[in-house]
């Protein structure tokens, strides 16, 4: 291996690749020289993943939950659980191999005690899914409303920067905006919509129809309403759209004098949490912060020693392995011969094993190293 320095530019640097190239260089593979410390058996494949979340990682908690699993706490819990899974087994092959010792009625009772143990273990680590996922992915936030309500001055106030345009003019936002802000060490994906309303363009139809599908998506919506008006047939569209979903109502523009909306039983009636704003003052932003902090308990959410699943090929394997584990159990409530629930305990192993790479096929490992950058 050389190190090769020279001066900046694109350009240099190109030729000089390419000169090395032709006398024989190779360009390191997406994730080489982490696939390498995998392969020679230095980190498993849940460590190898963790580097790619570490190089990806858009918040401190996200780093630090990537970090933790890079250093084999998750490898050490998985690797505990296959070897509850390896003692039933023996216990299991040694009633099969000795039958004439009667050991069978002792190995069901120590088996089935084994499984449910398994089967907590497994369920614990499956329920860290929905804050891994928050920490990794985010939250999908959208801004909905009639036009002119301030959604988009919203999301400038948050941004803290004039990312959206601006205007007294209906239906100045035809098309979603989506922009990133982290509040409280989470990602929100904030998505600033088009106004709904009906319209014969076919440009702002074709924005409205996105705003309907991106607050059908969404993980949380902020249904934005003018304070000094009445509600009209598209707040009462937008109030609909948030019935069922996690939301919190802004009222808008309290820096003028009328709330005639307030006094609408209708915003009362959908049950979520109304706070009164004016975008144009920044009152009430901190409070808009501290009601999606609670929404998601994201003051709740820990990441240091603690696994966190962040990774959905992981929680897939996890509920497949807790899925064997029922139908061990099941095979063992139905006096089923002892030698078929030691399948599925072959099975509860086989996938704990592709989480770690003991067992995982080579187009899986393709697959992973591919999302790295060259080398790494």
């Amino acid at each position: 291996m050389c190190e090769i320095n020279s001066h900046g530019g694109s350009t240099i640097i190109r030729e000089i690749l390419e000169i090395c190239l032709q006398n024989g260089a190779v360009l390191a593979e997406p994730g080489e020289f982490t696939k390498r410390a995998f392969l020679n058996g230095r980190i498993d494949l849940s460590q190898a993943e963790a580097t790619i979340d570490i190089i990806n990682a858009k918040t401190k908690k996200e780093s630090i939950s990537a970090i933790t699993q890079l250093e084999g706490f998750l490898s050490e819990q998985i690797s505990g659980i296959r070897q509850k899974a390896l003692d039933i087994l023996v216990n299991i092959e040694a009633s099969i191999d000795y039958p004439e010792y009667d050991i069978e009625e002792v190995t069901n009772a120590q088996v089935e005690q084994q499984l449910k143990k398994i089967k907590e273990d497994l369920e614990k680590l499956i329920k860290t899914f929905e804050n891994g996922k928050i920490i990794k992915e985010g939250i999908a936030l959208a801004i909905i409303g009639s036009p002119n309500v301030g959604k988009s001055s919203l999301l400038n106030a948050m941004l803290k920067e004039e990312r959206a345009i601006v205007t007294d003019i209906a239906g100045t936002t035809r098309d979603t905006i989506e922009e990133a802000v982290v509040i409280e060490g989470i990602p929100f994906k904030i998505t600033d919509t088009a106004g709904i309303r009906d319209v014969e363009n076919k440009v702002e139809k074709i924005g409205i129809e996105k705003t309907r599908k991106t607050a059908q998506n969404s993980d949380a919506i902020i249904a934005m309403f003018d304070i000094s008006k009445e509600i009209n047939k598209e707040d009462e569209e937008v109030l609909q759209v948030i019935k069922d979903k996690n939301a919190i109502i802004i009222l808008n523009k309290t820096d003028l004098k009328e709330k005639n909306i307030y006094k609408d039983e209708r915003i009362k009636a959908v049950g979520k949490k109304i706070i009164e704003m004016s975008v144009l003052n920044k009152d009430g932003l901190e409070e808009l912060y501290q009601a999606l902090v609670e929404m998601f308990n994201i003051n709740t959410i820990e990441v240091g020693n603690e696994v966190l699943i962040t990774n959905i090929r992981h929680k897939n394997l996890l509920e497949e392995a807790s899925g064997h584990v029922g139908i061990a159990m099941d095979s063992m409530k139905s006096n089923m011969p002892i030698d078929v629930i030691a399948i599925n305990i072959k099975d509860i192993l086989e996938a704990l094993g592709k989480i770690t790479g003991e067992n995982v096929s080579e187009d899986i490992i393709k697959e992973i190293f591919s999302k790295f950058c060259l080398g790494k």
